[in-house]
């Protein structure tokens, strides 16, 4: 048995496990790195890298059959499933080597490609090595839960961890499941020629603003992606090639493949938390505001600290440790200038409050202004006015913003930078956009927020024609 001492000590090689460990080995700590499955974590290998790669072979397929409105006749694409698995599998190779277990040895980092368990508050064994840090980090990341349908044991599903392992292609792809990834792969599919059912026990896309949402869900269905809401599913049955959900209220659906997107799951089981401490809570390890566990020489950060669960939470969170247990500054993590995406067509975007939250929060102080994407020029001319922008904006200042149209994860940016620095709308209104861009979309929100205290103020208008008559 290898005994490790070391400043710092990551579980997990995921987005936000690589941050911290290459950040902290390049200031000059001592790093350790374990990883028990694939470097790189579910981004890389089955999340966002692999989903954004099939979306891309999708909206090749779908430019091809909308040719026709910009003059080119429309197209019926050849779509070789299992090639374009294999251009997912090409985008992977080549993001790869970014977090290879080469790369961070070249920066310094011990890495064990080993799982880690927790034999005391300062010790993890790993394999034939045990490691005692000054600092452990948790980033062990989360999977695909599977919820407790009956019979669903019983007959083969995909979750989005084998789901770019399929070379043969869906004749008809049930989803349960209507969150990021469920709509995400349901477009892609029948982008790629695939029949798709969404299946969805409470509301498609529920945790984004249901004005913004809708006009998602609107582009879905007449895309010709099935969507059923309040269906909550209540067995499974059939086998390979011909699968039968029943839903609460009686109905069957049938199809060939079934794709379980029902949420995600802190990975947690492997750890022993117990013997170092530390406590878990109903969706991940407990933090407090500094990303410590109960045991005060532990972080957890990203999806394993269950608080929206996206790669750039982990990445935010790897800033917090890095300052926090590297440097030894003071640094709390907060979620308010987070934004999340769906990379749909058109897409959807949040940061900050939705309109029901701020409303909630703020009553009658809150002020929602809103700019159509069908009013800006660069949408229209390529035909892609189906959009809205909403700004959540409180005396002043942005609150929050919710987005969905072309490029909606693009422009969510502008907004989470104003909610991170405290900006006003004068100072969104006060930048200059290229033209023509969607860029100006988020202009001319801010713009919308004015309008009415310049153009319709009795004061204002008093005001200039004072100033036209003494003006020389």
């Amino acid at each position: 048995m290898e005994n490790i001492h070391t400043d710092i000590l990551v579980i997990g090689a995921g987005s936000g496990g690589l941050s911290v460990a290459a950040g902290a080995a390049q200031m000059g700590a001592r790093v350790v790195l374990l990883e028990g499955h694939k470097m790189g974590g579910d981004c890389l290998n089955f999340g966002c890298v692999p989903s954004k790669a099939l979306i891309a072979a999708g909206n090749a397929a779908h430019a091809q059959t909308d040719a026709a409105r910009f003059g080119i006749g429309n197209a019926v694409p050849d779509v070789d499933y299992a090639a374009v698995m294999a251009h997912v599998q090409d985008v992977i190779a080549a993001i790869a080597p970014f977090d290879s277990v080469e790369r961070f040895e070249g920066l310094g980092v011990r890495v064990i490609r080993e799982y880690g368990e927790f034999i005391s508050p300062t010790e993890v064994r790993a394999g034939e090595a045990v490691i005692e840090a000054r600092r452990i980090v948790i980033a062990t990341g989360s999977r695909p839960a599977v919820p407790p349908i009956p019979g669903l044991d019983t007959v083969p599903f995909l979750t989005n961890e084998t789901l770019f392992d399929l070379r043969e292609q869906p004749a008809h792809l049930l989803v349960i499941g209507a969150g990021p990834i469920g709509v995400e792969m349901a477009q892609a599919h029948r982008r790629l020629g695939c029949k798709v059912t969404v299946i969805e026990g409470a509301t498609a896309l529920a945790n984004d603003d249901p004005e913004t949402a809708a006009i998602v869900l609107a582009a879905l269905r007449g895309e010709g992606v099935e969507i059923a809401e309040g269906a909550m599913a209540t067995a499974v049955r059939g086998t390979a090639g011909a699968i039968e959900i029943e839903v609460r209220d009686g109905r069957v659906i049938k199809g060939t493949h079934l794709l379980v997107a029902a949420g995600r799951r802190s990975n947690t089981e492997r750890l022993n938390l117990p013997a170092a401490g530390i406590a878990t809570t109903g969706s991940g390890i407990k933090v407090d505001d500094r990303l410590k566990t109960t045991n005060s020489r532990v972080y957890a950060i990203g999806d394993v600290a269950g608080n929206l669960q996206f790669t750039q939470t982990a990445a935010y969170h790897a800033g917090i440790v890095i300052r926090s247990a590297v440097l030894g500054l003071p640094a709390k993590a907060t979620t308010a200038h987070i934004p999340w995406a769906t990379y749909t067509a058109p897409e959807l975007a949040q940061v900050g409050l939705t309109e029901a939250e701020a409303r909630q929060k703020h009553g009658s102080w809150l002020e929602v202004v809103r700019h159509e994407y069908a009013h800006n020029d660069r949408a229209i001319a390529e035909r892609k006015t189906a959009g809205l922008i909403k700004v959540m904006v409180v005396r002043g200042r942005p609150v929050g913003a919710s987005i969905a149209g072309a490029q909606a994860g693009e422009l969510i940016s502008l907004w989470a930078l104003a909610l991170a620095n405290g900006m006003k709308m004068s100072q969104i209104a006060a930048m200059v956009a290229p033209y023509p861009t969607l860029g100006e979309v988020n202009k001319r929100a801010a713009g919308t927020y004015f309008a009415p205290r310049l153009f319709h103020n009795l004061w204002v208008k008093r005001a200039v024609r004072a100033a036209q008559r003494w003006l020389p």
